[in-house]
């Protein structure tokens, strides 16, 4: 080894969230040396904070249920949902490797999934969409295997009290625990899970938490190590412009750093997330209404591999774009995404005007998109006693009373009539009560006349059943609340431009030798869109997987 490296592997892998440890896995598996090393003092990244869904149509979980598609069927439904915002090469090299992607991490005795029947891709009625839903969930995961791991795992917001555990299928039907008898055996089902967890003393994990326990437990039967408290500082580039490896500052458990410098023998993978934590790249980039940081992205994502990579000349693109969300600030600071929320049937989300703006039960990263479209900051989420009384809310069960600290934030408010409520939030009182009267006549119709909420099968998912349409009833029992809803994101989309092998292109289309990317590192494969549940974990495990087979020689999409 030249003394001018402190250490050397194959590659390097840099972040640990899920394309991170997938690019690991597959270059063991094609045989090459590899080490992952991470930022944080907990692995994971954003992975293991969300919901752990995966998107990747056609793979062995979704055909061992009689669910696999056309390849032209998901090449249409992406072709749709891109607009030609995507170099049709990353599409089909998506479509192309996805299935052999999760046939490689099957092949672990650790990685399980299981498929969440009937959540719809996010765009059903799109030529190539699919009402059941394309999504895969792991199943849930006793901690306790990771041992001294263990303590390097990040909580996340699927735990419940007491060690309950829920999937985002268990989620769903407890929902409907006020409504339905399927929401009511979810209940016993979630106090049988507590007593048993009690006794058996088990750590369940869930979602994203799951997702990453499993592809750790995968990296350490394959002897993979990870490098906690590791931040890349610098990309190192040969005198032929190559990416040769990285800079990094390791901390030790008692703070102490020392710089490294780590070679990376075929390339090296940024796997670093996005820049949603970093103020100035926000302010540069997003549009007005989004420079505010009401991220649910992990807390070191600062666009580190963005930079680095700009720094050699990398393009950038999809910038002014994140995976956004709308979210309740919490007054302890923390922000709650608002999924299922936007479903409850009595209640509207209005603008400052008082007024509905677009579908509330729309996917996410849309409603965001429309609210910021027509400079909507902050919204208001109103509803009536009804839907406080059967559905939950911002992590409220139902029927409990909003906490206190809420109100006196100023981030919820409640009134006895729906123009008191108005001046209270600061909308006019006339518009907002006429909007509540619009909205009660579509709803005792079941057809949205202004913008199709409940139309389509991803806007019922989280509905209510009873209903004749499940997202609409009306808003007519005092007290009424309103909650202000912030334009959250779960990580920003832009990032390096890439081509179908993952490698780091520069402005001109030639490629960075040695630098491949992946996640949201890279500009988004599913461009200003957003495909079903997972389609952020889906492509970056799809791209870490390509990154590593290329680096190893390796090309096509065979496992």
């Amino acid at each position: 080894m030249s003394a001018e490296w402190d250490d050397e592997y194959d590659l390097i892998v840099v972040g640990s969230g899920g394309g991170g440890m997938t690019a690991a896995l597959t270059a063991v598996e094609c045989g090459l040396s590899v080490l992952v090393v991470e930022k944080g003092r907990m692995f994971g990244g954003t992975t293991g904070i969300s919901g752990g869904g995966v998107w990747i149509p056609n793979n062995p979980t979704l055909r061992a249920k009689g669910h696999a598609d056309s390849r032209e069927s998901i090449r249409r439904y992406l072709d749709l949902l891109t607009a030609g915002r995507v170099p049709a090469a990353r599409l089909d090299a998506y479509v192309d490797n996805g299935p052999a992607a999760m046939e490689l991490l099957g092949r672990s005795r650790w990685m399980r999934f299981f498929w969440t029947k009937g959540y719809a891709d996010y765009h059903p009625e799109l030529e190539g969409g699919r009402p059941l839903g394309r999504s895969v969930e792991p199943k849930p995961f006793d901690t306790r295997k990771l041992g001294e791991d263990e303590k390097y795992q990040r909580p996340n917001s699927m735990k419940g009290p007491l060690g309950l555990w829920i999937t985002s299928k268990d989620y769903h039907d407890l929902a409907m625990v006020k409504r339905t008898w399927r929401g009511r055996w979810a209940s016993v089902v979630a106090a049988w899970r507590v007593s048993s967890n009690m006794v058996r003393r088990r750590h369940m994990a869930t979602g994203g938490r799951a997702l990453v326990a499993r592809l750790r437990m995968a990296l350490k039967d394959a002897g993979v190590p990870l490098w906690l408290r590791t931040a890349m500082t610098e990309l190192v580039v040969d005198e032929h412009g190559a990416v040769a490896g990285i800079v990094a500052e390791r901390r030790d458990e008692s703070g102490g750093t020392r710089a490294v410098r780590l070679r990376g023998r075929k390339g090296v993978l940024l796997a670093t997330g996005g820049f949603e934590h970093n103020p100035e790249l926000r302010a540069k980039y997003l549009p007005d209404g989004g420079h505010d940081d009401y991220s649910m992205g992990a807390r070191e994502n600062t666009g580190d591999g963005i930079l680095a990579g700009e720094r050699l000349g990398a393009a950038l693109d999809l910038m002014d774009d994140a995976w956004w969300m709308p979210a309740v600030r919490h007054p302890a600071g923390a922000t709650i995404p608002l999924v299922s929320e936007r479903c409850i049937p009595p209640s509207i989300i209005v603008s400052s005007e008082g007024k509905r703006f677009t579908n509330e039960s729309s996917p996410y990263v849309n409603f965001v998109h429309d609210q910021l479209a027509g400079g909507h900051v902050p919204v208001w989420f109103v509803m009536d006693a009804k839907a406080r009384a059967r559905y939950p809310f911002a992590q409220i069960l139902p029927g409990m009373p909003i906490p206190k600290e809420f109100y006196d934030a100023g981030i919820a408010f409640r009134a006895d009539t729906i123009e008191e409520l108005a001046g209270k939030i600061g909308a006019p009182p006339t518009a907002l009560a006429e909007t509540v009267e619009r909205f009660n006549g579509f709803a005792g119709s079941g057809k949205d006349e202004d913008f199709g909420r409940g139309d389509s099968a991803y806007d019922r998912y989280y509905g209510d059943p009873t209903l004749k349409n499940p997202n609409m009833d009306v808003i007519d029992r005092p007290p009424f609340y309103a909650f202000r809803v912030e334009a959250g994101d779960l990580g920003t989309k832009g990032g390096l431009v890439c081509d179908e092998h993952s490698r780091v292109l520069r402005e001109d289309g030639t490629v960075i030798e040695g630098l491949y990317a992946t996640g949201n590192t890279s500009a988004s494969v599913m461009g200003n869109e957003y495909a079903g549940p997972g389609a952020t974990i889906g492509p970056s495990i799809v791209f870490g997987y390509i990154a590593a087979r290329h680096a190893a020689g390796v090309t096509g999409a065979r496992a």
